[in-house]
Formats: C-alpha cells, sequence, structure tokens
C-alpha cells in the first residue's frame, strides 16, 4: 500500500523520556565531534542556496527502491541524470509526484510503462503521458526510451523472496544509505545549525505526519538551546504563534514536511518568509509542494512500502541537525553536563 493517508509520525518518530534518549543526547555533545563539526568547512555562498536548487545534488540519491543502495553508481548516476532532465521545468504538483517517484524509482524508471509509473506514483495513465510531453517528448514511449539510452544496459535483479515487511526495512535501509551519502557535503547542515543557534527563540514546526519529528527534534533542543517553541497546531493560532516568535526575536524556522502535505504548512512558511524568518526545511523530497516557500531544503525520503509511511531517514536527519546546532552553541556542552548532574542528584532515570 502506497501510504497516501495522513500517515503519523513515522516509524520512531518523537523521542521519549527515557534514559537511552537522555544518555545518547549526552554521549553525542561530550564525544569528540566529527565531520559536521564546526571546523569542517563550508563553501562560500552555502547560506545563498535557496529552495530545491539547494539540494539538486542530494536529492539524486533518493533511494531507487530496489538494489543495494548507495553502493551501486548505475542507480545514483541514473537518478542524477533523472534530476538534471526535470530541472528547468514547471511542473504541476502532480507531474512533480510522478517525477519523485521515478527519482526514488531510478534503476527501474526506463523500464516501466505508463500504466505502472501511474500505480507507482498513485496519478492516472493519462498524467504520465502529459508528464513526458511536459518535458519536451513526444510521449512516455519516447521518454522511455531516451531513459533507456542513458541508463546502465541491464535491468537490476528482483528483490527476491523477502516478504513484505522485509522490503520495507530493507528500503529504509536505502534509504538512510542515500541520506548519508548527501551528508557528504555538510556545509549545509552546518550552515542550518548556526541559523538554529543564532535564533532567539526558535521555532519548530510540524503538522500532522510530521508532527512526532518536531516534538523529537524539540524536545532535545531544549536541552541546549534557551529557547524552542514546538508549534504542532494548525489553525489561526499559527500565524499568531510566528508573530510571538518573531516579536521575541526569532531569525529562523525549522520545519519537518512529510506527505501527505498540509495546506495550513505550506501557508505557515510563506507567512513566516514575510515575517522575515529563513526558513530551513527537512522534506522527503526537493519535488516537495513547501520547496517554493524554504530557503534551505534538507530531503530526506521517507519509506512507502507499508500502509503507513515511515520516516527513518528524516528523523535521523533531525538529529544531525541537532549536533549541527550544539557545534555552533558554545555552552552546550555545559548545558548537558548541567542536565547530567541535577538528573543524577533527582535519580531522574533508572541506571
Amino acid at each position: 500500500m502506497s501510504g497516501d493517508g495522513d500517515n503519523g509520525g513515522g516509524i520512531g518518530g518523537a523521542a521519549g523520556d527515557g534514559p537511552r534518549d537522555e544518555a545518547a543526547t549526552t554521549r553525542s555533545a561530550r564525544g569528540s565531534r566529527g565531520a559536521v563539526g564546526p571546523d569542517s568547512g563550508t563553501g562560500a555562498g552555502t547560506g545563498a542556496a535557496t529552495g530545491a536548487g539547494a539540494v539538486a545534488g542530494a536529492e539524486s540519491g533518493v533511494d531507487s527502491g530496489s538494489g543495494s543502495g548507495v553502493g551501486s553508481g548505475g542507480e545514483t548516476g541514473t537518478a542524477a541524470r533523472l534530476q538534471k532532465l526535470f530541472e528547468g521545468h514547471r511542473l504541476t504538483p502532480t507531474q512533480r509526484r510522478i517525477a519523485h517517484c521515478m527519482v526514488r524509482r531510478a534503476a527501474d524508471a526506463p523500464f516501466l510503462s505508463s500504466v505502472e509509473l501511474a500505480e507507482l506514483a498513485g496519478v492516472s495513465q493519462p498524467s504520465v503521458t502529459r508528464f513526458a510531453v511536459a518535458l519536451g517528448f513526444d510521449g512516455y514511449p519516447a521518454l522511455r526510451r531516451h531513459l533507456r539510452e542513458v541508463a546502465p544496459a541491464d535491468k537490476p535483479a528482483d528483490a527476491g523472496s523477502a516478504n513484505e515487511y522485509q522490503q520495507a526495512v530493507q528500503a529504509e535501509i536505502d534509504n538512510l544509505r542515500h541520506l548519508a551519502a548527501a551528508l557528504a557535503d555538510p556545509s549545509p547542515v552546518i550552515e542550518a545549525g548556526r541559523l538554529f543557534a543564532a535564533s532567539r527563540p526558535l521555532p519548530v514546526l510540524g503538522l500532522r505526519a510530521a508532527t512526532a519529528q518536531a516534538a523529537g527534534f524539540s524536545y532535545f533542543a531544549r536541552k541546549v538551546h534557551p529557547d524552542v517553541r514546538l508549534l504542532d497546531e494548525g489553525g489561526t493560532l499559527l500565524t499568531d504563534r510566528i508573530d510571538a516568535a518573531v516579536r521575541a526575536g526569532a531569525s529562523a524556522l525549522l520545519c519537518f514536511a512529510l506527505p501527505r502535505h498540509p495546506r495550513e504548512v505550506v501557508d505557515a512558511l510563506e507567512y513566516a518568509r514575510t515575517a522575515g524568518l529563513t526558513v530551513v526545511t527537512v522534506a522527503d523530497s526537493a519535488f516537495a509542494p513547501v520547496a517554493h516557500h524554504t530557503d534551505l531544503l534538507l530531503p530526506a525520503p521517507v519509506g512507502t512500502g507499508l500502509a503507513f509511511d515511515t520516516a527513518c531517514a528524516p528523523m535521523l536527519l533531525g538529529r544531525v541537525l541537532l549536533e549541527a546546532m550544539c557545534d555552533a552553541l558554545p555552552d552546550a556542552q555545559a548545558r548537558l553536563e548541567e542536565f547530567d548532574a541535577r538528573a543524577a542528584a533527582r535519580g531522574l532515570f533508572v541506571e
């Protein structure tokens, strides 16, 4: 099942209050920092990269849906070529959905019929035809011929005898591999961490399926950041809370945006940018509807093999952003050690 409905928080969304969560956070800040540290280098102009263009390279590594993940150069190369093919075209939301599906299934895309692609993307077959025409081809057969000309010669092997649950887990593993490949350039994450550290307060937005991701980030961020404000309810109060954050001195907003994308999130991001906030968004794709209302978009694919989407990659990217924010906060380690001391004095956790 494709998981087109309102998908809750996905796997491992919000972090609880258990001792493993606290210990993981504390160890992370007290240990030596790796490639995401402030000295790892961020190229000039990092902060200027905006919207979908900021992640064109990263999105080329999105899960292909089969095969061995990042280790397969053919899959990654095909995804990159697909990404380049779609860039520069003004696509409708339905066409962006088809494009996203093709990038995710990059290895299979040259071999899919229009009916198969329509079914995978959850659209009609005529929509696939119109999509091919929008890209400048006479029809879908011409688009498929073009993809076969530039794709590896052999179609990847089937997933084998794995059941649907195993396939879903393998898909999430592949998503994480591709996220790791995207993080080979840590500069966007480092830039985001600096934006979050400098924003007082820091509003964190996540509605419906993304609520758990936003709550998990906020829970840990409050241990090192002096003022984190979780925006997890829509309605007319949402803009009021954005206004209140701006009046209090906020300069940036973090958003977690997962399918299906609530209209309220798109409207809220548009309003936040109008109010002067720099918007950083963790989304499932560079083709997500929030892309045009985001200053820095960080893609993390979701799994769609089960009835409800799985969101391991967005959750992990949220933890990576926490690490980058800790690196940019000079007193983060002291705050965590202070929390550990208080927790031990109160007997807060069972060892």
